[in-house]
């Protein structure tokens, strides 16, 4: 199976700078740019001569060289913003151009490889962010998806897909990548075996997937995922951009039963083929060893290696300061083995810690979130991102400040989702409670607006998408959250009670807001 050298993407980088040279000279428009330089995980923002760079972290692991080559480019450019995305990867906001081509190019030597961060190729692959340290997992799934990760960048330079391809890896039903709804998911079992799902999707024409494959063999999952491309490539739209992702697919073919048959017949010409794409993973144990020290606390959850700990830090929105960054880096780079796993909730964890490892952790990330709501999520919405409609950043920042002064207490609001488009960058479809950004008209009169989603569930087995029920004004929002949690409060439950003992309770508190 052909690895990518990470330098060979260096060849490349040429034209990328040229195309990024006649954007700012307006020799090419946004959109011809994007054409480009979303193959190399680089967007221009809204804001003029600025741009995004995507980091692409497979599985969402960043080891202790990758992390310090990211705070050592913040300090050396001066990065103002940083975001950790729902796909598990590291975007560095507001660059000028001659930041972006220094960053790129020496991630490279990182083994941080930013080609096809955007555009239509198989994007970062994602995994159960404590795979491998997880008391109740059902096996480590991190190397497969790892393995899978250096596969997949094949097809970078091969025939053009009709659009992105995301890859999830889930350890336990928890599901947390949204595995069973992504374009392809490998969901561990009890086993130690795949099952495997595919054409899911959130968005335009969101769809919980296909179950293709029952029992697979962890080293035969690339079959698989060559097998995907194929069924991709021969049946997605090319012509229709809305309707090119893989969820569409099932729909054009008539049905889950004839997906399966297509997808079917695909693996069957990769094994037909004669290539050996089997995988040969040795899974690594973690030799460290706990040092008698203990911790707890709400952040602190115990690995299952003995005496090791991880600790969970939520920087509001899923953007720390780039100082808090450099100081959690310089912390942790004498620490043994310990590194960082970017969840696709926005958090990060660094893992393998001893309990006095974690104190000293635990400090330097006092300021991200407090509270089970401040754990939401969100999208860096419309100031930045081209396609955002609404500030969904601003949004959550404007609720956590509102929900903070009411002095709401900790359990009576439950995670929420915002993003500011329908392209659900902010998993708003699949929340409890989702917010997605657009526009009322009253009066004849545009308003900033969320459409509003209740009751969504990503657990495996339990899968719902939320349902719509009204556009709320964004002024509105934060005050709809103070009054929501005040509610809960009285009753004496938390939100996961006070809800399922009437699932009608959250719409007749939303009901004055909703326009």
């Amino acid at each position: 199976m052909n690895k990518i050298d990470p330098q060979s993407w260096k060849e490349g980088l040429a034209l990328f700078k040229e195309k990024t040279e006649a954007f700012h000279a307006g020799e090419i428009d946004r959109n011809g740019y994007k054409g480009t330089s979303g193959k190399f995980g680089s967007y221009a923002q809204k804001a003029q001569g600025l741009h995004m760079l995507r980091l692409r972290m497979t599985a969402g692991r960043l080891t202790k060289d990758k992390m310090n080559y990211v705070a050592e480019s913040l300090k050396k450019h001066n990065v103002s913003m940083l975001h950790y995305t729902t796909c598990q990867t590291i975007q560095l906001h507001n660059l000028p151009k001659d930041a972006v081509y220094d960053i790129m190019e020496g991630a490279l030597d990182h083994n941080i490889v930013t080609m096809g961060g955007g555009g239509d190729f198989p994007r970062n692959i994602m995994c159960a962010p404590l795979s491998g340290v997880q008391k109740d997992e059902y096996f480590n799934v991190m190397p497969y998806a790892e393995a899978l990760g250096e596969y997949m960048m094949n097809y970078i330079n091969t025939p053009k897909m009709p659009r992105k391809l995301k890859i999830g890896f889930s350890n336990s039903p928890a599901n947390i990548p949204h595995s069973t709804y992504r374009d392809l998911g490998f969901i561990a079992r009890e086993d130690g075996k795949f099952d495997v799902w595919s054409a899911g999707g959130l968005g335009n024409g969101p769809s919980f997937g296909v179950k293709v494959a029952d029992a697979v063999e962890p080293n035969k999952i690339v079959y698989y995922a060559r097998a995907m491309w194929k069924t991709f490539c021969a049946y997605g739209n090319y012509e229709n951009r809305g309707k090119a992702r893989s969820r569409f697919i099932v729909e054009k073919l008539g049905g889950a039963e004839n997906y399966v048959k297509a997808f079917t017949e695909k693996l069957e010409e990769v094994y037909a083929e004669g290539e050996n794409l089997d995988l040969d993973i040795q899974i690594p144990e973690i030799t460290k060893k706990g040092d008698g020290t203990t911790v707890s606390g709400p952040r602190v959850i115990e690995q299952k290696q003995d005496g090791l700990y991880a600790v969970c830090w939520h920087p509001i929105g899923g953007t720390p300061t780039p100082e808090e960054f450099i100081a959690l880096n310089d912390l942790i780079q004498d620490m043994e083995a310990v590194e960082l796993r970017i969840d696709p909730d926005e958090s990060v964890y660094i893992i393998n810690l001893t309990g006095a490892e974690a104190e000293k952790v635990m400090e330097v990330t006092k300021n991200g979130a407090q509270s089970k709501f401040e754990l939401s999520v969100s999208c860096v919405g419309a100031t930045i991102c081209q396609q955002g409609v609404r500030d969904s950043a601003g949004l959550l920042k404007a609720c956590v400040a509102a929900v903070r002064e009411a002095e709401i207490p900790c359990g009576a609001l439950p995670i929420i989702h915002i993003s500011g488009c329908p392209s659900s960058c902010g998993t708003h479809q699949t929340g409890t409670l989702g917010f997605r950004g657009g526009v009322k008209m009253i009066d004849k009169v545009a308003h900033p607006a969320f459409v509003f989603y209740v009751n969504g569930c990503s657990l495996q087995g339990k899968e719902a998408m939320g349902r719509e029920v009204g556009t709320m004004l964004e002024a509105e929002i934060p005050a709809f959250m103070v009054e929501l949690g005040k509610t809960v409060a009285a009753s004496g439950m938390n939100f996961d009670e006070w809800n399922a003992a009437d699932p009608a309770a959250i719409e007749r508190v939303a009901a004055p807001y909703l326009k």
